[in-house]
């Protein structure tokens, strides 16, 4: 019978950090992420100590201290003697309305212009490569002065729209005016009101917005419920309800209860003086922002939809088209969804960059976060280095939001392999 002797462990000796390729990849490691701590400690305590021999320390009370300039478009309450912090909150409300907006009608175009990229119809194919090539290979810059030109040299000025010989006429019922100024259009009123809440003594938030979203979360996620509980059937029975009317009403039903309880209705603009009163006013600025940065994007979107759908096999649309489905009935049930896989992950780096590219406002004077916080308040202040970082700061918190939501919606779309 064959017996081994017992091997000790080796015992553990510092050499072995330098020499034993079971440790030198850590050490290397460490050694050099001490040697960047180290770096970037002594940048920081270099820019300190510069600036406090300037005789400019770092100070963020500047924030506490009056504006003193206006904001021509706002989201919340603000004059010139708030505080510049309310100031770069407005600015940060601004960037994140031109995002959302971006992004939402980016989106749209995007899809759409890569669907008909793929057309039979040799012109639709054509005017949309067109299209493509137009707004990506040039800056975007030129494309929200361009769109700023057109809405300042084509449309009227809000005295064309008085009386009986004007020249210019309200659209949807005297209920939409677009001026050469920006864009008039209905405003949500409640006649019953509950008030507002203040949070945080900042901003005040309508207790009726608040009420309409939490009907409408609960009613989408009772549809949600419904949808889920008919899929249970069709795996079980091979037969799925019908479930739309259930769904509908559960999301509309509340949600008209809710508006009837709070005394909804519109509220119009109306020409008096030299401008129109009431209603809901998006300036012109926000306007050509706005549609520069979607037409823009959609243009990327666009080839990033177009790949992920040729990323998709043949066999799958000749299956689909075998078992009598219809060609856009075969795209939305069929190709898109698998196609999400490859089309999600782009689509972020998009998302990203249209945030990011807002900050060009400035180029027509719609006053964001880069407008008012790194703009005026830098100018009155001096504060140029905390200015800069505050923005840094909020740049990189909605950087990683967004990133943060769509990965997560990556991974409820994404297909499970077996």
């Amino acid at each position: 019978m064959t017996s081994y002797p017992d091997v000790s462990r080796e015992t553990f000796r510092l050499r072995m950090l330098i020499f034993d390729t079971r440790y030198r990849s850590l050490t290397i490691q460490v050694v050099a992420l001490i040697a960047f701590m180290l770096l970037v400690a002594w940048i920081v305590s270099n820019t300190v100590q510069n600036l406090a021999d300037l005789g400019k320390p770092i100070d963020f009370g500047f924030l506490t201290g009056a504006a003193q300039y206006d904001i021509n478009q706002t989201l919340i309450e603000y004059t010139n003697r708030d505080s510049h912090l309310r100031a770069a909150f407005v600015g940060l409300l601004n960037t994140l309305l031109v995002a959302a907006l971006g992004c939402a009608l980016a989106t749209v175009l995007g899809v759409i212009i890569g669907v008909l990229r793929l057309s039979r119809n040799w012109l639709v194919a054509r005017l949309m490569t067109v299209y493509v090539e137009l707004f990506r290979n040039v800056p975007v810059l030129l494309w929200i002065v361009f769109f700023m030109a057109i809405l300042i040299e084509t449309l009227p000025p809000p005295n064309a729209f008085r009386g009986e010989n004007a020249t210019a006429s309200m659209l949807l019922g005297d209920s939409v005016a677009l001026t050469n100024r920006g864009f008039y259009i209905p405003e949500p009123l409640f006649s019953r009101s509950l008030g507002d809440i203040s949070v945080f003594g900042a901003f005040d938030i309508s207790l009726d917005l608040i009420a309409f979203l939490a009907v409408l979360a609960a009613g989408l996620w009772a549809s949600a419920r419904i949808r889920a509980r008919a899929d249970r059937i069709q795996n079980q029975t091979g037969l799925r309800p019908t479930t739309w009317y259930l769904c509908l009403g559960v999301v509309a039903v509340p949600v008209l209860i809710v508006l009837v309880a709070l005394g909804f209705h519109l509220g119009y603009p109306e020409l008096k003086g030299f401008n129109f009163r009431g209603g809901i006013y998006m300036r012109n600025s926000l306007i050509a922002l706005w549609l520069a940065l979607s037409f823009y994007t959609a243009a990327f979107i666009a080839e990033i939809v177009r790949g992920g759908i040729l990323a998709i096999s043949k066999g799958q649309t000749e299956a689909a088209a075998a078992l009598g489905l219809r060609p856009n009935r075969i795209m939305s049930l069929v190709i898109l969804p698998q196609a999400l896989r490859v089309i999600i992950p782009p689509l972020i780096s998009q998302y990203l960059n249209l945030t990011k590219n807002s900050s060009l406002a400035i180029a027509v004077g719609y006053m964001d976060i880069t407008g008012t916080l790194g703009g005026i308040t830098m100018g009155q202040t001096g504060r140029e280095l905390e200015c800069v970082l505050l923005m840094m700061a909020f740049y990189l918190a909605i950087s990683l939001v967004i990133s943060t939501a769509m990965n997560w919606y990556d991974a409820r779309v994404r297909l499970v392999e077996r």
